[in-house]
């Protein structure tokens, strides 16, 4: 069996964090492969190096964010074989609050025999911190770094 397309790839990550399973989903990265949250602010990592970082990083999500559907979802193929380009929709509802949320991404994935060894996650971080309810703290910290 050959393995996974990143087109593949991307929809199995999708299926695995619909189940909420995180310790597989962070199975799909090389060991040394990265997330990327280029847009990312406050306590937010701009960067994962390696698999089990990934996996430390996604350990708690479940508890924050419960994805219930994933509503669009379009697949651009790139001039590289092992990239794709990514936008889609996640609807579901913010634990903490039980509120619900919608937020759209954009990801640029690159894989290697199947697993991810480059993730570019491109998310609005104020549609997420006012999704988790963490908008205040959020908009605090850039508040300080502002001043400094």
């Amino acid at each position: 069996m050959s393995p996974r397309t990143p087109e593949e790839t991307f929809r199995r990550l999708l299926e695995l964090l619909s189940a909420k399973d995180m310790d597989a989903l962070a199975e799909l990265w090389a060991e040394n492969g990265t997330a990327e949250f280029p847009f990312a602010e406050g306590a937010s990592p701009r960067r994962l190096t390696g698999r089990e970082a990934v996996r430390d990083y996604l350990a708690g999500y479940p508890d924050l964010m419960d994805v219930r559907a994933i509503p669009t979802l379009t697949v651009r193929h790139t001039d590289q074989p092992d990239t794709v380009v990514v936008e889609f929709t996640a609807r579901g509802r913010t634990v903490a609050t039980d509120e619900p949320y919608q937020l759209d991404y954009i990801t640029v994935l690159t894989t290697h025999q199947g697993l991810i060894t480059r993730y570019r996650d491109y998310w609005n971080p104020l549609a997420v911190a006012s999704a988790a309810g963490t908008l205040p703290e959020l908009l605090d910290s850039l508040r300080s770094r502002a001043t400094r």
